[in-house]
Formats: structure tokens, C-alpha cells, sequence
């Protein structure tokens, strides 16, 4: 028995800026293509476009040296010019959900988002399966997640991020009864220990429990990532393109190798859905 077709959503979502969402969706799209997974991407952060630029760095250098370099269906999506918001978020709504109708045969759609507040983030949030969303190891950063007193650190409520990610929980509960499995993901992390860090960790594991997030490690910072971004390779690409390896490829690597473990996506190939 073959079951009813639905792609697994990831959206990667934070509505601070420059917290590495574009290399994580990347890197999540390219390991999900050379496990064998379809993967359509759509990028509702198109006016800035990293995403989307991305992948067209790597459509050119795949087009330019014919190395195996898998490519996701891509769609970028743009705001709404209308200058009344009735008429342009059901147009934005529109556009989007066409985005999702085009890429509904694919195993997984992988959703980046910008780091600000727009109606298309919203929207895009409302659908998501798994939200994952980059973190920055600063309390600059955890300002968007929670406010905590300046003395103590204890917590003393949600901030904007949270509520804006607790409404469309609900949107989404009352569209189809679906849920959304919300990874916050601790990024750009310094090897050394420091209070900053425990500090980092002690009010983030405190806040998961109060509502209701996974809390897992990402990436280091590493300069690497801006090199693969200029010739659109990810670390999953590095023998294909024939790259020498250094040890920050390869500590980064494992990095990925445990962050994608922990963030346990399902099996959601066409395979497994026959029964």
C-alpha cells in the first residue's frame, strides 16, 4: 500500500540576522540529496537571496567542472510589492503555497527565512515539520529567544522570537493538526570554555523545558564556511571537488556528522512510504 504523498518541511527560522541559516539549510540539503532523499528548497528571504545565491554558485561550478555536485529544485519567493497588506500578504500567501505545490513530490522541502519579521516568515513557519533555528553563542542573540535579568540570568519571559514561533504553532495545529518539532541550535561556538558559555547553556537548557524546544550543538565558527560559500560546496562535497582537507574541514565535518544525528529527520523517502 503506497501512503498519501507529503513532503517533510525543515524550515530554518530566527529573526536575527547573520546566525548561519543559509549554511545550515545548505549543508541539511546536500546531506539529504546524497542520502538519496529529493529535496526541494525555497528561499522566502529572496530580496537578500543567500540561499538562493548559494545554490547558484554551485550550479556554476558544477556547470563549469562537471564534479557530482547534487542540486536541490529551487524556488525563490519574494515579497509582495502591493502597497495594501490585505491584498499583499494573499498574494505573498499564493505565491508561496504554488512554491509548495511544485515541490510536492520531493521527500523534503528545506525553507530559509529572513532575519527579520515578515508575513512570508510567518507563513513559512506555520508549515514547518522541523523548525531549526541558529543561534549565535551570545546573549546579544538569546535576546530574540528570552528575557532574562541582567543580575541573576534568570529567566523572565519569552521574547518576540518565541511568541511569534508559539503563534504558529497554533496556526499550524488548526490548519491540519500537525505539530512542529522546534531545534534550537547553538552556532558559531568557541572551542575554549568560558562563563559565557556555561552561562549560554544554563539559561537555554532552562528555557527548553519551559517552552518546549530541542537544544542542540551546530557548527564552530570557522572561516571555511565563507570559502564554501563563494564556490558552492558544502563539507559533504569535499572529495568530489577534490579539495585538499585540513583539520578544520574535518573537525567541521564531524560537527555536521553529530548535528545531523541530533536533529533525527525521518526517513522520508518514497521507499518508506510503501507499506
Amino acid at each position: 500500500m503506497i501512503q498519501e504523498h507529503k513532503p517533510y518541511i525543515i524550515v530554518l527560522g530566527n529573526e536575527k540576522g547573520g546566525t548561519g541559516k543559509s549554511t545550515v539549510a545548505m549543508h541539511i540539503i546536500v546531506h539529504l540529496l546524497r542520502e538519496g532523499h529529493s529535496v526541494g528548497s525555497i528561499d522566502v528571504d529572496a530580496r537578500q537571496g543567500t540561499l538562493t545565491r548559494y545554490i547558484e554558485n554551485r550550479r556554476a561550478r558544477k556547470e563549469k567542472t562537471n564534479e557530482n555536485l547534487p542540486l536541490s529544485d529551487h524556488i525563490p519567493v519574494y515579497r509582495s510589492k502591493l502597497e495594501s497588506v490585505p491584498a499583499a500578504e494573499a498574494e505573498e500567501t499564493s505565491v508561496f503555497t504554488q512554491a509548495l505545490t511544485r515541490l510536492n513530490e520531493n521527500d523534503f522541502i528545506v525553507i530559509d527565512t529572513p532575519g527579520s519579521d515578515t508575513y512570508l516568515s510567518r507563513l513559512a513557519h506555520s508549515y514547518a515539520d522541523s523548525l531549526i533555528t541558529p543561534l549565535n553563542d551570545s546573549f546579544i542573540d538569546l535576546d530574540m529567544l528570552v528575557r532574562v535579568n541582567a543580575d541573576s540570568l534568570d529567566i523572565l519571559r519569552p521574547s518576540t522570537y518565541s511568541e511569534m514561533v508559539w503563534d504558529q504553532k497554533k496556526q499550524r495545529a488548526m490548519r491540519d493538526s500537525g505539530s512542529i518539532d522546534w531545534i534550537v541550535l547553538r552556532n558559531r561556538l568557541s572551542s575554549l570554555n568560558s562563563r559565557n558559555k556555561e552561562e549560554m547553556e544554563r539559561v537555554l537548557s532552562a528555557l527548553s523545558k519551559r517552552i518546549g524546544f530541542r537544544l542542540v550543538a551546530g557548527f564552530g565558527e570557522r572561516v571555511i564556511f565563507r570559502e564554501l560559500f563563494l564556490n558552492g560546496l558544502t563539507l559533504l562535497d569535499m572529495k568530489e571537488s577534490n579539495t585538499a582537507l585540513t583539520l578544520s574541514h574535518i573537525a567541521a565535518k564531524q560537527e555536521l556528522v553529530s548535528l545531523m544525528n541530533m536533529i533525527q529527520l525521518p526517513n522520508h523517502s518514497r521507499a518508506a512510504r510503501v507499506a
